[in-house]
């Protein structure tokens, strides 16, 4: 006598083994996310870097553009004021011909730091090239740009750089922005105003 074969049980998934397509979609689509994520942090690291000085840490000439124009833009959206800044240590050359080159990003480096702890957060500070640096001050006038390099000046002079015990100086231009001006014709006339600082006998702050 034949006895009837009873039906295959369906097999159940195993305890925390999600094996429904929904479960699978979901865990695709959270992986597809990080790796989004991901790429969303390497591209901002990678446009970081390209906006940025290697050795100081401060924004090269790009950086600056960038600001730039965008500063400019709300300068003249909203009748605010700009200050531009161009800085240049004093003898740069006798500290790298005299303590080496090493010495010499070391200055560099210091003038950096010191810079950041004197301006504001809002200012944006940027190597301009070799010993040169540029500070970008939204929402500030003339007078009031000047007396901030000027107590950035006066801050260097009080903290030797380490190791060396050695003083740096510098000398600056400040110039105001002007409504329509453009980056390149702002730094001219800050740069005439930092060769006469230099004139007129270095650690000064001249405006333009």
């Amino acid at each position: 006598m034949a006895f009837p074969v009873p039906a295959a049980r369906p097999r159940q998934p195993r305890a925390g083994t999600p094996e429904t397509g929904a479960e699978r979609a979901l865990l695709e689509l959270l992986d597809a996310e990080a790796r989004i994520a991901d790429l969303e942090r390497a591209l901002g690291e990678a446009r970081a870097a390209a906006l940025t000085d290697a050795l100081t840490g401060a924004y090269n000439r790009r950086g600056l553009a960038d600001a730039y124009q965008r500063e400019a833009a709300r300068m003249q959206r909203h009748g605010r004021a700009m200050a531009l800044a161009l800085i240049d240590l004093d003898d740069f050359k006798r500290i790298n011909d005299t303590l080496g080159h090493d010495a010499g990003d070391q200055a560099l480096i210091h003038l950096v730091g010191v810079l950041r702890s004197t301006l504001r957060p809002s200012d944006l500070l940027c190597r301009f090239g070799g010993e040169e640096f540029a500070v970008l001050l939204p929402e500030t006038s003339l007078a009031e740009a000047a007396a901030a390099i000027t107590r950035s000046q006066q801050q260097l002079g009080t903290h030797p750089l380490p190791d060396a015990g050695l003083v740096l100086r510098f000398s600056a231009g400040v110039v105001s922005a002007r409504p329509g001006e453009s980056l390149e014709q702002a730094i001219a006339r800050a740069d005439c105003a930092t060769y006469a600082a230099k004139r007129a006998g270095k650690n000064r702050v001249v405006q333009g």
